[in-house]
């Protein structure tokens, strides 16, 4: 890991040299601001969440077929 210290207006420039993704995920706490990319991926079966949040592609027999692979590996 690699530290530098800089003026606070040349973050812009070296944030987008760092960050190879479009958005980022932006925390603080106690002082500690954290940037994590976010990778999007058009893969429905990464990040499920809710009732297939962020997966509109996904049609009913795609969501059956899943449901019976589950099913069968539940016997």
């Amino acid at each position: 890991m690699t530290d530098t210290v800089m003026y606070r207006n040349a973050l812009p420039e070296l944030l987008f040299r760092l960050i190879p993704t479009e958005k980022v995920r932006v925390t603080e706490a106690d002082g500690v601001v954290q940037l994590v990319p976010i990778k999007e991926t058009d893969d429905c079966t990464v990040g499920l969440r809710g009732l297939f949040a962020g997966c509109p592609a996904m049609s009913v027999d795609k969501f059956l077929e899943r449901k019976h692979a589950d099913k069968d590996l539940d016997l």
